[in-house]
C-alpha cells in the first residue's frame, strides 16, 4: 500500500495531498542557487469573517466608487500615525504612505497580557508613550513601491487584495524560504501559484509568524538574513520595516528567530557569532556596542539578578553563565543606575536592542521558548543545550551532547521534556525538571535536520514527535516515560549528580515558580553542567515508523491539525494529510491557543 506519496503509521495512512515548489523561472541567476541555507517552513491558520459592510465595500470598489474615499482614509491614517509618534526602523522610501491601523472590530485579536510580566525586566517595558493609548502599528514602508536595493522584486498573485477581502472561513497560510526568495502560499488552494514571492539581495535564513497578532487583517512575519538584517513584514498589506539595518547592531548571520509567545512586539534572534538579541519591532535601532567578556573586570549584577559573568578564575566560561550586555534603556539599568553614572535622558529612550546575550563562543544554531515563556532552551555548535531563565537573564543548566554539535530542538507542549537532534545521528530526550537525559532515539543514519512535537497526539502520558534528517528519512516516534526503565547499574551515579544540583537549577525551582532568580540575596551558585551519560546509562527508544523520502535532502518538519509538512533544500514543501480515523489526544488541565500550550501548574 505504501509508495512515494504515502506511508502507514499506527493510526492510519498518511498521504501527500499537495506540493509547493518554488519555481526559478524568470529569476536572476544570482537568486537561482538553492541549498546554501535550508528551507524552513512556518504555518498559521486565520479566520476570515465577512460582514455586510465588507461586502458593500467590495462591491463599491468593483464599481470604482471608493477611490476618493480610500485616498482620504490613507491621508488621515498617516496623520494619526505621525501624531502617535510611532517609530519603525529604516527610512527607506520616506514618501511611502503607511497603511491604515487595524480596526477594533470584535474579530480583531486583543493584546494579551504576558503571564510573566514583572517589574524591571526585559518583558516589563511598554512601547507606548505614557498617557497615550496606542494600537498595534503596521510596518511603515510599501513593498510594492519601495526603491530599496535590499528587496529586488515583489511578485503578487493577480487581484490579491480583492481575493483576501472576499475570503470566508478559515485559511491556513504557509511561509517558506528558498535561495534568496521568500514565499507566501495558501494551503488547500485550487491555484498552484503562491500568493506572493519576494526576492532579496541577501539570503533569508530563518523566519517566524506571530500567532498572537495574526488575524484576517494582519499577519506579522519576522525574517532573518545571512547579513544580520531583520525584516518585519505584513503580507496582507505588503508593508515592511527593517531592523538591525545593514548590521547596525549585529552583522553576524541570523541563525534562528522566534516571536516571544503572547507578545505582539518582542522577538528573539540567534546569531552565528554565539549571541542572542532581543528586539522590539516598534523601536528604532539604537547606537549599541556589546561588551566583550575579555574587556571588563569580572563582576556580578547587583540589580534584577545576581548572575556572575565569569568563573572563579576571572575568565568568562560559557558553560557557567551567559554574558549579558544591557543597553542604557534596559528596564533594569533605568531602575537601578550604577553609582556615578549620569546617562542623558535621550540615551534612555527605548530603542533596539532590548537586551543582548552572549551565550556561546560558537554559533547558536536554534532555540525554543518553554510553554510558560519563562525559559529559553538554546543549542549551539559547541554541542551544548543551555536552559536560560529569560526573565532573570541567567543560565540555569547546561547539558552536553553525546557527540558533535546539536542541530535542532523542540519543547514538549506541557513543558516536561526537551527534544534535540544532532550530528551524532541521535535524538535525545531531556527532563529539565529532573536534570537528566530520559532517553535517546536511534533511527537516523546521518545528521538530524529537524524535530517537532505533534501537539494533537500528545496527552501528557504519551508524546508523538517526528524527525527528518540528511539521510532523507522521516521518522515518527511515540514516547511514554512510564514505559522506560533506567538501567540499574548507574543509579548510584545518577544520585550523585542530583546531590550536586545547583540552587539555580530547574529541579529545585519546580515548586518555586513564583520566585525568580533575580531576587537580591539569592544563592549565586554556578549552574550545574551535565556531561553526556554513556550509551549504556540511558535507554534507547525505537521508532514507530521510518519513511525514506525521495528527492533532495530533507530540511524541516512541522505538525499541524491537517497533517505533516516536510521541506527539502530545493524548496519543495509537501503536506502529508492525516488519516481520517485518527483521533486527537488532549492535554489534561492545559489550554491550547494558537499552537502554544500553557501549563497552569508551571505559571502558578
Amino acid at each position: 500500500m505504501e509508495n512515494d506519496s504515502t506511508f502507514v503509521a499506527p493510526e492510519g495512512v498518511y498521504s501527500v495531498t499537495e506540493e509547493h515548489k518554488h519555481s526559478l523561472l524568470g529569476v536572476h541567476i544570482v537568486n537561482a542557487a538553492p541549498g546554501q541555507y535550508p528551507t524552513l517552513i512556518r504555518t498559521i491558520t486565520v479566520k476570515f469573517v465577512t460582514s455586510k459592510a465588507a461586502n458593500s465595500q467590495v462591491l463599491s470598489q468593483l464599481l470604482g466608487g471608493s477611490r476618493e474615499k480610500d485616498k482620504k482614509e490613507k491621508v488621515l491614517s498617516f496623520k494619526d500615525q505621525r501624531d502617535d509618534g510611532l517609530s519603525v526602523s529604516s527610512s527607506e522610501t520616506p514618501d511611502d504612505v503607511p497603511s491604515p491601523e487595524p480596526s477594533t472590530s470584535p474579530e480583531s485579536n486583543p493584546t494579551p497580557v504576558l503571564p510573566h510580566d514583572q517589574r524591571n525586566t526585559i518583558f516589563s517595558h511598554s512601547s507606548a508613550q505614557p498617557g497615550k493609548k496606542k494600537s498595534m502599528s503596521r510596518p511603515k514602508h510599501n513593498m510594492r513601491t519601495t526603491s530599496s536595493t535590499f528587496i529586488t522584486r515583489l511578485q503578487n498573485v493577480d487581484n490579491l487584495t480583492r481575493y483576501l477581502q472576499s475570503r470566508q472561513g478559515e485559511a491556513t497560510f504557509l511561509f517558506y524560504n528558498s535561495a534568496k526568495s521568500f514565499i507566501w502560499a495558501e494551503v488547500g488552494s485550487k491555484s498552484k501559484d503562491p500568493l506572493a514571492k519576494i526576492f532579496f539581495s541577501a539570503y533569508p535564513t530563518c523566519h517566524d509568524v506571530n500567532t498572537t497578532t495574526a488575524s484576517s487583517e494582519r499577519i506579522d512575519v519576522i525574517i532573518g538574513f545571512n547579513t544580520g538584517d531583520i525584516l518585519w513584514f505584513d503580507p496582507i498589506s505588503s508593508r515592511y520595516g527593517r531592523i538591525n539595518k545593514q548590521g547596525r547592531i549585529s552583522n553576524s548571520p541570523c541563525s534562528a528567530v522566534r516571536w516571544v509567545p503572547s507578545s505582539p512586539n518582542l522577538f528573539l534572534v540567534a546569531h552565528a557569532d554565539g549571541t542572542m538579541v532581543l528586539y522590539d519591532k516598534e523601536r528604532e535601532d539604537g547606537t549599541f556596542i556589546p561588551k566583550e567578556p575579555s574587556t571588563i573586570e569580572p563582576q556580578t549584577r547587583d540589580f534584577n539578578g545576581t548572575e556572575s559573568h565569569s568563573s572563579q578564575d576571572g575568565a568568562w566560561n560559557p558553560l557557567d553563565a551567559i554574558f549579558v550586555t544591557m543597553p542604557p534603556w534596559h528596564p533594569a539599568a533605568i531602575a537601578s543606575p550604577q553609582p556615578g553614572s549620569r546617562e542623558k535622558e535621550k540615551d534612555k529612550t527605548p530603542k533596539n536592542p532590548v537586551s543582548h546575550w552572549r551565550v556561546s563562543k560558537k554559533k547558536v544554531v536554534d532555540f525554543v521558548f518553554s510553554p510558560d515563556v519563562k525559559y529559553v532552551a538554546a543549542i549551539s555548535e559547541d554541542g551544548c543545550l543551555r536552559i536560560i531563565d529569560a526573565i532573570a537573564e541567567q543560565l540555569v543548566d547546561c547539558y552536553s551532547s553525546y557527540f558533535g554539535a546539536l542541530t535542532c530542538i523542540a519543547w514538549s507542549p506541557d513543558g516536561r521534556y526537551i527534544l534535540t537532534g544532532g550530528q551524532d545521528d541521535l535524538l535525545t530526550i531531556y527532563s529539565p525538571w529532573d536534570q537528566r537525559v530520559i532517553a535517546r532515539c536511534q533511527g537516523h543514519s546521518s545528521f538530524v535536520a529537524s524535530v517537532a512535537f505533534d501537539d494533537i497526539r500528545c496527552d501528557g502520558r504519551t508524546y508523538r514527535f517526528g524527525s527528518v534528517g540528511e539521510d532523507n528519512k522521516l521518522i515518527l516516534w511515540d514516547f511514554s516515560s512510564g514505559a522506560l526503565h533506567r538501567p540499574k547499574v548507574n543509579m548510584a551515579m545518577h544520585q550523585q549528580r542530583l546531590s550536586m544540583t545547583s540552587n539555580l537549577s530547574l529541579a529545585r525551582r519546580r515548586g518555586e515558580s513564583t520566585l525568580y532568580l533575580g531576587i537580591p540575596g539569592a544563592d549565586t551558585t554556578v549552574p550545574q553542567f551535565h556531561p553526556a551519560p554513556a550509551r549504556n546509562e540511558v535507554p534507547f527508544l525505537q521508532p514507530v515508523l521510518v519513511k525514506t523520502l525521495d528527492g533532495e535532502l530533507t530540511t524541516d518538519i512541522e505538525f499541524t491539525s491537517r497533517g505533516i509538512f516536510t521541506a527539502n533544500r530545493t524548496g519543495l514543501v509537501r503536506l502529508w494529510i492525516r488519516p481520517l480515523s485518527a483521533h486527537p489526544r488532549h492535554m489534561k488541565g492545559r489550554s491550547h491557543a494558537g499552537r502554544v500550550f500553557v501549563d497552569t501548574d508551571l505559571i502558578s
